[in-house]
């Protein structure tokens, strides 16, 4: 049975599809002769390869199937194109066979098509006209013209000068309207409305493939665009300039706005500024597919991000085949996205890496998606991409997140890979959950700076049970940045337990500090009288002291060459005093003028007590926990320390800095000072008398501070053979020294100096 013969309708040998993403199949309804006779175009680019065809022979057509899916609001156009050319020839005399004859005639007819289908596209006459001369003139005629027409429709040419315009500057070069006009395309040109509510998809991504196509930059100007597809601007165009907004409406899952091209495309030297795209209400934030704005593979760019609305993701840089660096971002409003920036890796030759960014608003609605957490910057990869993406600077970004007091994740960043050097400098925390930052891999070399939180200084990096690396450091610099440049230690009692001197029976001292009274008996006026080495009423804990009863302490400092301090305190809920003396060591007091400045809170003079303390608790949630402070001038000597003002509360440790440039003495265990000390010493001439054999002599050495129940040495001046010197304490403030003759015979010192010594427990 003969195959039938192709046979040649009257169907014009071209059609049309629009993209959608993922078909790849498309039919042709005329028939061809062989594969080779159809041509394809992707938005008007002719295709070498990369597709396959069936169908050639038939009839009806066939199908055309690409490699890949045409890209949603693409233009797939298919065209059959025959070579014009004799393929056979009739021989004289022969046989002349009806296959034969019908291909020759077939070929005819498919070629008239094509020509009809050509010339229906041409510039030309009405039929309805006759006559008339639209012959261009000869070249040299018309070169440097502009072609028109005349009073009676024929052709003519017209001098090119006629329409040309220039700038009223010195030196512009004169252009015509048409030329001037399409030094920057706008999207209103191509139809684009901007009425918020007028389909905008289609001339919008027409204005993006023709910037492309030029290589100029698209301007969308104010208004809101909106579109119910994605929308790509092709790397060829020179950039993108937004004044109005793209409102998307489009499927869920995909990238509202993509800027450059993938694979090896090095969208390099681009500006881009004003970019603002919002989504038609906010996503589930479930899809991550869901994306603003994609920027792939720039390099050398700088880029202005001013609104992204709505998103699982905000804003996402993509290298995915060439890379990601070398750019300056220039962040604005990006809220209410699950993830307001992701700087995203998607293969192993793909970068991320050496990226300045400056400012961003990330922010959450209180009442948006209250169960799901929520990010402010990630860096993340595909699996087997790239993950080392390294010094990405930040300049004072803002985080609000809404998750504070509630059990969801509001992170600032969020570091999945092995990032390093990643640099956040006078970043805010507002209403975020206590980490800066949530490390779940080998991320190093971070440093956050935190001018702002309002969680107060218990500001962290969460190391997740995937974490493989000690990823950096969080410097808090809210009310307290004095501190961090106090890096000279002064003083430390890292245990208020250790440190405790068991002074009498009810008295109780510590090692280098001054024990405080919030009313002091008497008339006291100079240092002596407030700084006391031990008193009652403290309550030792298994991990420090509990100060009641308007006890306190603090180290004592001499503050002539030195007047900035900072102290850290481990303690509940610890209140600030500060006491001030002059060179002579007497008291300034209230009327001496404002002598204590604190970097977290007021001082105020407390009258009863005689010093400065505090206006509040040294808490993290009043942002008072680390102190810096500043002395008067005039102050020669301070006392640095806590005391309890307003509850019973635990003091754990303390540690006192300064400048580094200085290095004040810290003053303990001095004449007429004896504060802060376990060792007491006291020498007394004695000449002792002669001692019989087997017999004794003692006297009596003043020793202030000695307390019955005190370890006591004594030593005498003099060679001892054969005298043991023995030494208690027998009163308050007296070690009695006894010198007991262990010879046989009797022995005579001679006058020399006996020596006392008592050590607290």
């Amino acid at each position: 049975m003969m195959a039938e013969h192709i046979r040649i309708g009257d169907v014009a040998p071209r059609v049309q599809y629009l993209g959608d993403g993922t078909r790849v199949a498309f039919t042709y309804p005329f028939p061809i002769f062989r594969a080779e006779d159809i041509e394809v175009r992707l938005d008007g680019v002719l295709l070498n390869g990369g597709f396959t065809v069936t169908g050639a022979g038939q009839s009806e057509g066939g199908t055309v199937s690409l490699a890949t899916p045409a890209a949603n609001g693409s233009t797939v156009t298919l065209r059959r194109t025959l070579r014009v050319e004799r393929s056979t020839d009739f021989q004289d005399n022969g046989i002349l066979r009806a296959r034969t004859l019908n291909d020759e005639l077939d070929r005819l007819v498919a070629t008239l098509q094509e020509q009809r289908e050509d010339l229906s596209s041409t510039l030309r006459q009405d039929p309805a006209e006759v006559g008339g001369n639209l012959v261009l003139p000869l070249r040299g005629a018309r070169a440097n013209r502009m072609l028109g027409f005349d009073g009676t429709g024929n052709v003519v040419v017209l001098p090119r000068d006629s329409g040309l315009i220039s700038a009223p500057f010195p030196g512009a070069v004169p252009f015509t309207v048409e030329d001037k006009l399409g030094e920057q395309l706008s999207a209103r040109d191509f139809g684009a409305t901007g009425n918020g509510v007028t389909e905008d998809g289609p001339a919008l991504q027409a204005a993006m493939n023709a910037a492309g196509a030029s290589g100029k930059t698209l301007l969308i100007g104010e208004g809101t665009y909106r579109t119910a597809q994605p929308l790509t601007l092709p790397g060829a165009a020179a950039g993108l300039t937004m004044r109005g907004t793209i409102l998307y409406a489009g499927p869920a899952g995909q990238p509202a706005l993509t800027i450059g091209d993938g694979g090896i495309a090095r969208n390099a030297s681009k500006q881009h500024s004003g970019l603002s795209v919002i989504r038609d209400g906010i996503g589930d934030w479930l899809d991550e597919g869901e994306i603003g704005i994609v920027l792939r593979n720039h390099d050398a760019s700088v880029i202005e991000v001013r609104r992204v609305e709505g998103f699982t993701i905000g804003v996402r840089t993509l290298g995915d085949g060439r890379g990601f660096e070398d750019c300056t971002l220039v962040l604005g409003r990006i809220v209410n996205n699950r993830i307001g920036l992701d700087a995203h890796t998607l293969t192993a030759g793909a970068w991320n890496t050496s990226i300045r960014y400056y400012g961003g608003h990330f922010a959450v609605g209180s009442t948006v998606h209250v169960d799901k957490d929520r990010f402010g910057i990630r860096f993340s990869a595909a699996p087997g991409a790239y993950v080392a993406h390294n010094r990405h600077v930040f300049d004072g970004p803002n985080f609000e997140l809404n998750a504070e007091g509630r059990p969801i994740a509001g992170i600032p960043f969020l570091c999945e890979v092995n990032s390093r050097s990643v640099i956040a400098r006078g970043l805010r925390m507002e209403g975020c959950t206590g980490f800066v930052a949530r490390h779940t891999a080998a991320a190093q070399d971070h440093v956050y700076e935190v001018a702002w939180a309002s969680q107060g200084y218990l500001v962290e990096i969460e190391h997740t049970g995937t974490a493989t690396r000690l990823g950096g450091v969080v410097q808090t610099l809210h009310q307290a940045a004095a501190h961090r440049e106090a890096t000279r230690e002064v003083a430390a009692t890292p245990s208020l337990r250790a440190a405790a001197i068991r002074w009498s029976a009810t008295e109780t001292g510590f090692e280098r500090m001054a024990c405080l009274s919030s009313n002091v008996s008497g008339t006291p006026v100079a240092l002596a009288d407030f700084a006391f080495a031990a008193l009652d009423a403290y309550v030792m804990t298994d991990r420090g002291v509990l100060l009641t009863g308007g006890r306190g302490v603090g180290f004592v400092v001499d503050a002539r060459g030195c007047r900035d301090f900072a102290l850290g305190v481990d303690a509940d809920s610890p209140r600030l005093v500060v006491m001030t003396f002059d060179a002579a060591g007497n008291l300034l007091g209230e009327s001496a003028g404002p002598l204590v400045l604190a970097s977290g809170q007021s001082m105020q003079w407390n009258a009863a007590a005689r010093w400065w303390q505090g206006g509040s608790d040294m808490t993290d949630a009043g942002l008072t926990r680390l102190q810096a402070l500043r002395l008067a001038p005039h102050v020669a000597t301070a006392i640095i320390g806590v005391a309890r003002i307003s509850a019973d509360y635990e003091l754990r440790a303390l540690r006192l800095n300064c400048d580094p440039r200085h290095a004040p003495a810290l003053l303990y265990g001095l004449p007429g000072l004896r504060i802060g000390v376990r060792d007491l010493a006291a020498d007394l001439a004695w000449d002792p008398p002669s001692i019989a054999a087997g017999g004794n002599a003692a006297v009596n050495v003043p020793l202030p501070g000695a307390r019955p129940g005190d370890f006591a040495q004594a030593a005498f001046s003099l060679s001892t053979s054969g005298i043991v010197f023995m030494a208690q304490v027998g009163a308050q403030d007296v070690v009695t020294v006894t010198a007991w003759n262990r010879t046989g015979v009797a022995v005579d010192l001679g006058a020399g100096t006996v020596r006392a010594r008592v050590v607290k427990a």
